[in-house]
């Protein structure tokens, strides 16, 4: 038998410290074997803590700022309507994969956001949830994809999760995570490989769309509704799919499970919008009094001071003169007025008046490096525990629900990292780490030298 190392990243997208580490530890005795002879602890996430860019600041070791990604979407250059949206073309930053490819070992990936459209690589790669669909070429090299269709099945790449139709929503979240699992198991059998990263984002359609069932602490939990048990039935059927992939590992095999951030109940929803307007910030032309996008809506740009995107964080823009078309901000009155409206913003108070724990960030103040399109303030209502809508036309800036369909979660800054090295026992909780910290640990492991450019320190294994 070989004794050459090898290293299995499971991730669970939107795994929380208090539903892995705490509720639901005891119905996943595979994944608890893992937290007692290795390291546990809790990973905080990215800033902004949300899937993208979460996923790439774990697999490049490098912050947001640094990757020019701060979510999804993307303002276009100084638009007041423009967008673009990132992909893996938007990650110049070598990842983990990249750097092992380059010392001559194999990696098979799964499910890493964004990774799609698929590049090359030293390996097998099956891209993640925002590739169009599977008539798409979601696989390097190319023919894997029939290969997968024929050895596996029909490939599932994600499950429209904010819907009211929750028994169809089950349904898809476990056909999608059987596929995905039976596909990785697929590969490790049947590929060579030195390092394994997956991502099943299936938890993190669970948790946004049954926490309500769950969490007795959310606002809309009702005791004894059908969903109750629905989480934890979940978290069991991960953990006997986990206990599949060790299986199939040997004694040289270092296994990390990861999450890039948690969970926790949405208490609301604010229209950041709305809110700017009331302050006085942001005037309309026409006001809607219908649902309706920012980029439809009829706004006076000349007596607008800021305006907003929601999200899981809101990020905000100034109206600059000389930047954007219709500026209205002197360029001298730039950080006066970005003061200002940072102030303003954090005095809005929750629905019932009460005062909200805002905290707002200048890119500058979380980042050493700022590439591209970053907001001129990135917003934490209530510390995340309200999300943020974009949209406009509603009676009131609070929401009941999420505008754009059911969601009864939202991120929260710390997710979860074990660590299990077969040949140690160690069996230890280890202070908070940083997702920074997974790519020099793993680099570490297979004694490759962790370039300079990483922001983030190796998680050392330490004995009692």
């Amino acid at each position: 038998m070989s004794n050459k190392k090898k290293v299995v990243v499971i991730g669970l997208d939107c795994a929380a410290p208090k539903t892995l580490f705490e509720d639901f530890i005891e119905a996943c005795p595979n994944i608890k074997k893992l937290m007692n002879h290795g390291i546990h602890g809790k990973l905080r996430s990215s800033d902004p803590p949300i899937t993208i860019p979460a996923w790439m600041v774990m697999s490049t070791g490098k912050k947001a700022g640094t990757l020019g990604v701060y979510g999804f979407r993307h303002r276009k250059e100084n638009s007041y309507t423009e967008f673009w949206v990132a992909n893996s073309q938007t990650i110049k930053e070598p990842k983990i994969w990249d750097i092992l490819g380059k010392n001559g070992l194999k990696s098979i990936i799964l499910g890493v956001p964004p990774t799609y459209p698929v590049q090359p690589l030293n390996g097998n790669l099956v891209s993640g949830f925002i590739t169009p669909d599977i008539l798409s070429n979601f696989t390097y090299p190319p023919e894997l994809k029939a290969e997968i269709i024929e050895n596996v099945g029909d490939y599932v790449l994600d499950a429209k999760f904010r819907t009211d139709m929750k028994e169809q929503l089950l349904i898809d979240i476990y056909k999608m995570t059987r596929i995905q699992f039976k596909t990785i198991k697929y590969l490790m059998k049947n590929k060579e490989w030195d390092y394994i990263q997956c991502v099943l984002i299936g938890l993190d359609r669970l948790h946004h769309a049954f926490w309500k069932y769950y969490d007795n602490t959310h606002p809309k939990y009702e005791l004894g509704n059908i969903f109750e048990s629905v989480m934890k039935k979940y978290y069991t059927y991960l953990d006997q799919e986990v206990g599949e992939i060790l299986e199939l590992i040997d004694q040289n095999t270092i296994v990390f499970i990861v999450s890039d951030h948690g969970a926790k109940a949405m208490k609301g929803c604010l229209c950041v919008n709305l809110a700017l307007e009331k302050l006085g910030l942001l005037k309309f032309k026409n006001k809607p009094t219908t649902k309706t996008n920012l980029e439809n809506a009829d706004i006076d740009w000349k007596n607008t001071y800021a305006w907003g995107w929601g999200g899981y964080y809101a990020r905000i823009f100034l109206n600059v003169k000389g930047r954007e078309k219709l500026g209205i901000i002197d360029q001298k009155d730039y950080e006066k007025w970005r003061d200002k409206i940072r102030e303003l913003l954090k005095t809005i108070p929750d629905d019932n008046g009460n005062q909200m724990n805002t905290k707002i960030y200048k890119p500058e103040e979380m980042y050493g490096i700022i590439k591209g399109d970053a907001p001129d303030l990135m917003v934490y209502f209530d510390d995340l525990n309200w999300r943020s809508a974009g949209t406009v036309g509603y009676s009131s800036m609070y929401l009941d629900e999420n505008d754009t369909g059911p969601d009864d979660a939202v991120h929260d800054y710390h997710g979860i990292f074990i660590i299990y090295y077969p040949k140690k026992k160690i069996g230890m909780q280890i202070e908070t780490r940083n997702l920074l910290d997974i790519a020099p640990t793993i680099l570490n492991i297979f004694g490759i030298d962790i370039p300079k450019e990483m922001e983030g320190k190796i998680i050392k294994f330490k004995k009692n």
